[in-house]
């Protein structure tokens, strides 16, 4: 992973005429220099935008090999100087005051960006489907859900009006280094459906302004659309820079569950489960996992002990560790461990009787001893609450026939084929917008948005 290194500008200006130069026939401005990187060569893709202060449209020039640059026939006015080549850190200075007749020098040096443009290539872009394995395409379904749930943590509502996006492209042409507006602007774009133009508005705020939430909302953004890798660097940073941001390390454990980085995700996961032990967030997000490797290992189990333990009235809790218990169940000797999921599991559709993952468990349960009865009416109970829960059509079929109820068992089937189908076009309607949105953000990673 490559490390990202503190933005720095520096210039050198120049108010003075030179002796001996002609001045401009029409007795305008002119603005001139060059632009170098640290170690003095000229960066030649540079383009360096100038704005008026009176709101005319901004000028833009790009420098020529030399990396100079040339700004002629300018108005008496107030101006803001912006330049940018990717790599490097966006330069502005400004606001500064331009003279009749004036002939002013800016030399701009450009410093490493503080974060890299992301390298945005198709092979970046993690898809979970390729991982293969029983069940890939269950995993594939909970990675996609903690996408979901960390993009849910971020973009918060303040309760007043917010601006147009048309209001905010206004705002930012006229404040380019104003990092709130860029994430305002995000937010919008967003909202719109425009993604690539959000998370480079992210990314621009983060630039500027490397605060938790503008590091958060860009991560959330990439992770949102598959970006897995890309949202793993910009976690990584924003973990480093805040460790003690419970949201970002929930974020950087979705990133490497979706990347297919179980052990590391799960390191990640109980990291945000030992932050605050008490707050159920981390642990909710911990049981969306549906991958072996973390399920089955003591970390798994011991966190959620602890969160029915200190949170003994929330439902979720119980069920949780139910589940994980269930999940090291040694088998009908083991008569303590399946009284004491059947307990857990009891306790959470009473604290919650709209739990209809607690029914299907408690289902599963059941028709582990051959229960039948009690099988049908827990699976019943799930879907009634769940109606397009697709396991507890599939389960309930399945008991209906194994109890000699044919006809009820065709219909269960008939049910689940039809939501898995639903189901699946949701799921690749969703991708192929993600591969859309990979593919554009591919095309157009060397141009920063204006």
């Amino acid at each position: 992973m490559r490390w990202f290194y503190t933005a720095l500008a520096v210039i050198a200006l120049s108010s003075a005429r030179p002796q001996g130069r002609p001045q401009n026939l029409e007795g305008s401005a002119t603005l001139q220099g060059s632009v170098r990187d640290a170690q003095g060569h000229p960066v030649s893709a540079a383009t360096v935008h100038l704005q008026c202060k009176t709101g005319e449209p901004s000028l833009s020039v790009h420098a020529d090999p030399a990396g100079n640059y040339r700004f002629p026939a300018l108005h008496e006015g107030t101006y803001t100087l912006r330049a940018e080549s990717s790599g490097y850190s966006v330069f502005v200075l400004g606001p500064f005051a331009l003279g009749p007749k004036e002939v002013r020098k800016v030399e701009l040096t450009l410093e490493p960006a503080f974060f890299d443009e992301p390298n945005f290539i198709v092979a970046g872009v993690t898809d979970t489907t390729s991982h293969g394995g029983h069940g890939s395409d269950t995993v594939l379904r909970s990675s996609e859900a903690l996408a979901r749930a960390t993009a849910s943590l971020g973009r918060e509502s303040h309760g007043s009006p917010a601006p147009s996006a048309d209001q905010l492209r206004q705002a930012v042409e006229r404040e380019p280094t104003n990092a709130g507006l860029h994430h305002s602007l995000g937010d919008a774009d967003e909202k719109l459906g425009n993604s690539l133009e959000a998370v480079r508005e992210y990314q621009r705020a983060a630039e500027l302004d490397a605060t938790e939430s503008n590091l958060f909302d860009w991560g959330a953004e990439l992770l949102a659309h598959r970006a897995a890798d890309q949202a793993i660097e910009v976690f990584s940073k924003g973990n480093h820079l805040y460790p003690h941001s419970v949201r970002m390390m929930l974020g950087l454990a979705a990133a490497r569950y979706s990347r297919g980085d179980y052990d590391q995700a799960a390191q990640r996961f109980f990291e945000a489960c030992d932050l605050n032990p008490s707050d159920p967030g981390p642990y909710l997000f911990l049981g969306k996992v549906q991958s072996a490797e973390i399920l089955q290992s003591d970390g798994y189990l011991e966190r959620m002990r602890r969160f029915a333990r200190l949170q003994p009235d929330n439902a979720l809790a119980n069920y949780y560790y139910a589940a994980a218990l269930w999940k090291r169940w040694s088998g009908p000797s083991d008569a303590d461990t399946r009284a004491k999921v059947h307990s857990l599991l009891e306790k959470a559709v009473r604290l919650d009787s709209n739990l209809g993952a607690a029914y299907l468990q408690l289902g599963v349960s059941y028709a582990d001893q051959k229960d039948f009865l009690n099988a049908i009416s827990a699976y019943q109970k799930a879907i009634a609450v769940s109606p397009r829960l697709e396991e507890g059509h599939y389960r309930l079929a399945q008991a209906y026939r194994l109890a000699g109820q044919e006809l009820k068992a065709q219909h269960e089937f008939e049910r689940h084929a039809q939501l898995s189908k639903e189901s699946a076009a949701d799921q690749e309607r969703e991708r192929r917008e993600i591969q859309q949105f990979v593919f554009a953000l591919r095309g157009n990673s060397a141009s920063p948005p204006h």
